[in-house]
């Protein structure tokens, strides 16, 4: 491969990894993750089973209900469940079974900030469409040969392309964040988390950030580069065209001004500068 196709598909590689790292993020459900503080169910038809409350059943007086003697007290009363969240959906896990139980997310934020929620996925997908934009015009730049006015034209579209990126994506994460913080405050009682942290999806989303702004300055500086060497060939090719100044002088004048600087006897002066005048000039010769 040429060092120009290759340099061409190293730019192009920070730009299919800040799509597939967007992608990747908006699609999957951990953002956010943590624990949520649930209370155990009794344990009736399962007398030695885990994360339940374990319980003896009394003698009944009277004909009344019989009295339940339950055993643990305080925080055994409860345990941690995990959950994660994304754009998307909150999930966490089932007690007692495989798997995990999924809701929407926009079911469980309050319904004032659903619109903010709205905003924030749609300044992820205008993310992805200009990075994909980026990307088409590197490709096609890596692919095919034209001129270097064409190529700098795709190095100021691209840089332009992929800081609006970046920024949608800043405001996108911001909203994001902002939505979920409020939720954890409040949202329903059946959702608040104990304790939560952002997940590697949430880290996805921001290293996009960064490599949509790494890849902006990188075209920009290739842009300005090509820029400045295009005017330095410009002023060169100017100051090398031959001057267009180049005057001779008549060689008649020159042969005159010779003649009478030469010392040259009397009787042959006259003669000489009259061979070198012209035939029409008019001319009077004066001998003292």
């Amino acid at each position: 491969m040429e060092p120009a196709r290759r340099q061409r598909a190293l730019t192009l590689l920070p730009v299919g990894l800040a799509l597939t790292c967007s992608l990747t993020a908006v699609g999957s459900s951990y953002w956010c993750e943590g624990t949520r503080r649930v209370a155990k169910p009794l344990c009736q038809d399962r007398p030695g089973a885990l994360h339940c409350i374990h319980y003896s059943p009394g003698s009944a007086d009277n004909g009344s209900q019989a009295v339940q003697y339950i055993w643990e007290m305080g925080d055994d009363k409860f345990i941690q469940r995990r959950f994660h969240v994304g754009l998307w959906h909150s999930c966490e896990e089932r007690l007692g079974s495989p798997g995990e139980k999924c809701r929407s997310f926009q079911s469980v934020i309050p319904a004032e900030e659903r619109g903010v929620l709205w905003l924030s996925i749609g300044a992820e997908v205008l993310n992805i469409l200009l990075t994909l934009t980026s990307a088409v015009l590197l490709g096609s730049r890596g692919s095919y040969h034209s001129s270097g006015l064409h190529w700098l034209k795709v190095d100021a579209s691209v840089a332009i392309l992929m800081v609006l990126a970046g920024l949608l994506a800043m405001v996108a994460h911001m909203m994001y964040t902002t939505i979920f913080e409020i939720t954890v405050n409040l949202g329903p009682e059946d959702w608040k988390p104990q304790t939560w942290d952002y997940g590697w999806s949430y880290c996805l989303a921001w290293g996009s950030f960064a490599l949509c702004m790494a890849v902006s300055g990188m075209a920009t500086s290739r842009y300005t580069a090509a820029r400045l060497e295009v005017a330095e060939k410009k002023s060169v090719q100017r100051g090398s065209q031959p001057s267009q100044r180049d005057f001779q002088e008549p060689k008649s004048s020159k042969s005159v001004w010779e003649t009478e600087a030469a010392p040259r006897p009397a009787g042959h002066a006259v003669i000489s500068v009259s061979e070198h005048l012209p035939s029409d000039a008019p001319g009077k010769v004066s001998m003292c």
